[in-house]
C-alpha cells in the first residue's frame, strides 16, 4: 500500500508582540492566522475496521489540532515569557484577557516549531506528521517539514 499524505486547514486570530524587534511588529497586533497540517501514512486496509481506506480520519486530526492548537490561540495574546511584555502579559491577564506566556519569540516560525512539538505527540503511532505551513498574511508564511528536521 503507499503512503499517502492529507492535510487539513484551520485558521485561528492571535494577538503578539515581538520584543526587541526594529519594525512595527515590536508593538501588540494580530494576524488572521491559517495553519495547514500535512500528515503521512497508509490508508488502513482491514475491510472490517470503520476507518477503512483512510490514512487517519478528518475528524480525528481535526480534534488534535483544535485541542493543541486552535483552541489555545484563538483570540489570545501571546507574549515571550522573558521580556518586559510580562507585565502587559499580567494586566491584561488581570482583565480577564487571555495570554498565553510562551518561552520564545512569539514569530510564525517559532510558532509553527512549537506547534508541531505539540501536534507529534498526539498522532497516532502510524501516522507521521509530514508538514505545517502557518500563513500569517496573504503573503508571508512559515513552513515546517519532517524531512528538515
Amino acid at each position: 500500500m503507499s503512503y499517502i499524505r492529507i492535510t487539513k486547514q484551520f485558521s485561528f486570530e492571535t494577538g503578539h508582540a515581538l520584543y526587541g524587534y526594529d519594525g512595527k511588529c515590536k508593538n501588540v497586533h494580530g494576524h488572521s492566522y491559517k495553519l495547514s497540517v500535512t500528515v503521512i501514512g497508509k490508508p488502513i486496509t482491514d475491510k472490517s475496521n470503520v476507518k477503512y481506506g483512510m490514512v487517519i480520519d478528518f475528524t480525528d486530526l481535526k480534534k488534535i489540532v483544535r485541542e493543541e492548537i486552535v483552541d489555545v490561540f484563538d483570540h489570545a495574546t501571546v507574549f515571550n515569557q522573558n521580556t518586559p511584555h510580562i507585565e502587559l502579559a499580567k494586566e491584561l491577564k488581570q482583565r480577564d484577557h487571555h495570554v498565553i506566556l510562551v518561552d520564545y519569540q512569539p514569530t510564525s516560525e517559532n510558532m509553527v516549531i512549537d506547534f508541531a512539538k505539540k501536534i507529534q505527540q498526539r498522532l497516532p503511532d502510524a501516522i507521521k506528521l509530514h508538514s505545517l505551513k502557518l500563513q500569517e498574511t496573504e503573503s508571508s508564511f512559515a513552513e515546517w517539514f519532517s524531512s528538515d528536521n
